[in-house]
């Protein structure tokens, strides 16, 4: 059925007061029954995942169907994040995405290529005119794949209110079977303030769970005084699949009454790096592990928290029994439980953690600069979300920034004054965050001016000046030069940059530009002979690849086809 426009200018928006989650008005967008990668909201690094992950069966090219009728507001083709995304409006005013999807359905395909071609571009982010692309509940728009940011083959599926909100599409009916409890696996707990204490220490603690077999857990008892919260580490698991899902609802009780919920129906994505406010950024950064604060930590602006009595946390007076439960659910309602006895006891000697004292401080809202030999580091105001003391030194072009576990919740600039060094040698010159166990050189993105080079970044660690005097690397991978290719779809190239990275390339055959499709992942480059241009006889292709300091490569070739 094709939607009259009229319909789209004159949106009914009374629906959403009348019924908010229509439940029969989108369809699975795959032929397959639905079997989860990955839930909504689930805790990613630094934001929370805006839609479910679909299982695909480990297979590329599964038909992917439009969940209603509606229009294709929204293209947006990337080497990385979403990869190839499809945006569908509809006449309720919500809208779906696909993404990763390996290619778009023919006339869709065909519109989105005519304006690559005019713009020579593989990346770009079109937003066509309404009545340009309509299409049917139930009409194939795309095709699965593995593009962009994605660990493997599935498809991305997302619904967003008016405001580009993304909201649970579980609660519009599309999910999976799933009757198993969530399982907790950690339970931290916290003093909070200059007087509290958690068995006979100011610092955080990990408490003991014992498990019931049914599910659910009882803490080891703990002796607590002052201001205290907790925190979980907990995953859930549907039935069809074996991997670790996110959650759907956190509550915890007091003394039986109801004093914090989270709930993850939906979020801005303006507040999604609050992530890091939510989580315990000191264990992940260190541990890996996500602990899920059941507070609301200091500048914390998530939306997600309802029903909360003093923020979350729980007061502890001196001879008292308390008892604070935690319940978490599923979408389906499955709950787990922890039960935590608490001895309210102020103890009059408490194991006391020292903060790591530096000659640098920082002052949540207030602006610092920090300089030292040919390094520069500006903290605008807000940066972080809390005071703390800094690390920072600089020795050999090398800058320390510590400790890695204070989450930022906007940049920070990096500034390496480069006058020293000669000036040949200046332009393969850029920031690299060392990384891992072995501190492994990894590209900052880098702009110069004159002789400063700037690197913009929220991750405190350590930076250093790399030279990179390599160009990027061609190999062809399913042709060779003078080869008759009548019988071949493609034009294959693996492209390597083991240093800066690749920033950008160039191909043409007969001196003509050619779409060829990047996937970072296995450093292919790809060209489809079906795009068109007549390639009859002999053909001479070029490609150009530039690093991220300019080092380029050229690679040239002929083929010959029939």
């Amino acid at each position: 059925m094709r939607i009259p426009l009229f319909l789209f200018l004159f949106i009914p928006f009374v629906l959403f007061s009348q019924n908010p989650y229509p439940q029969d008005y989108f369809s699975n967008p795959l032929e397959i029954p639905i079997v989860l990668a990955g839930t909504f909201a689930e805790l990613r690094s630094n934001h929370f995942h805006s839609g479910l992950d679909i299982k695909t069966q480990q297979r590329e090219g599964l038909k992917v169907l439009s969940a209603a009728d509606g229009f294709v507001s929204r293209i947006k083709i990337s080497p990385f994040g979403y990869g190839k995304a499809l945006y569908i409006t509809h006449p309720n005013g919500y809208t779906t995405v696909y993404a990763h999807l390996s290619k778009l359905s023919p006339k869709i395909e065909a519109y989105l290529k005519e304006r690559q071609y005019e713009a020579e571009s593989y990346g770009i982010e079109l937003f066509p005119p309404i009545k340009a692309l309509l299409v049917d509940k139930g009409e194939l728009v795309a095709y699965s794949g593995n593009t962009g940011s994605s660990g493997g083959p599935h498809l991305h599926f997302e619904i967003r209110d008016k405001n580009e909100h993304p909201l649970n599409p579980m609660l519009f009916g599309i999910n999976t079977k799933d009757t198993n409890k969530p399982t907790i696996s950690s339970l931290y707990a916290y003093p909070i303030g200059e007087n509290a204490q958690i068995n006979k220490s100011d610092s955080k603690q990990k408490i003991r769970l014992r498990a019931q077999g049914n599910g659910n857990f009882v803490a080891e008892p703990i002796e607590a005084f002052g201001k205290i919260g907790f925190g979980i580490e907990t995953v859930d698991r549907q039935d069809l699949a074996y991997n670790n899902n996110g959650v759907y609802n956190i509550q915890t009780q007091f003394n039986g009454q109801t004093n914090f919920e989270i709930d993850f129906k939906s979020f801005s994505f303006l507040e999604t790096n609050d992530i890091n406010r939510l989580i315990d950024y000191d264990i992940y950064k260190n541990e890996r592990d996500r602990i899920q604060k059941l507070f609301i930590d200091t500048n914390n602006e998530l939306s997600l928290y309802k029903n909360t009595t003093d923020q979350g946390y729980i007061t502890i007076t001196d001879s008292t029994s308390a008892v604070y439960k935690i319940k978490v659910s599923d979408f389906e309602g499955n709950a787990s439980w922890i039960t935590v006895s608490i001895d309210g006891k102020e103890n009059s000697t408490v194991l006391k953690t020292p903060p790591a004292v530096t000659p640098y401080y920082l002052y949540e809202n207030k602006a610092s600069t920090l300089t030292e030999e040919n390094v520069t580091v500006n903290f605008y105001r807000n940066t972080f979300y809390e005071d703390f003391f800094i690390d920072f030194k600089v020795s050999n072009d090398t800058l320390q920034l510590l400790p890695i576990g204070q989450a930022a919740r906007k940049n920070f600039s990096i500034a390496f004054d480069i006058s020293k060094y000669k000036e040949a040698d200046k332009d393969q010159l850029f920031i690299a965050e060392l990384v891992g166990y072995k501190k492994s050189p990894s590209y900052s993105k880098t702009t110069r001016t004159d002789n400063t080079l700037i690197t913009y970044t929220k991750d405190l660690g350590y930076y250093t000046l790399v030279s990179d005097t390599i160009a990027p690397t061609i190999v062809p991978t399913n042709f060779k030069n003078d080869q008759w290719l009548s019988s071949a779809k493609t034009l294959q190239v693996k492209i390597t940059d083991d240093m800066s990275g690749i920033s950008d390339y160039r191909a043409t055959i007969n001196g003509k530009w050619i779409l060829m499709e990047y996937e970072y992942k296995n450093n292919t480059l790809t060209y489809h002979f079906s795009d068109g241009m007549s390639t009859k006889g002999q053909n001479d292709f070029k490609l150009i690849v530039i690093d991220n300091v300019g080092n380029s490569s050229t690679f040239e070739a002929r083929f010959h086809r029939k």
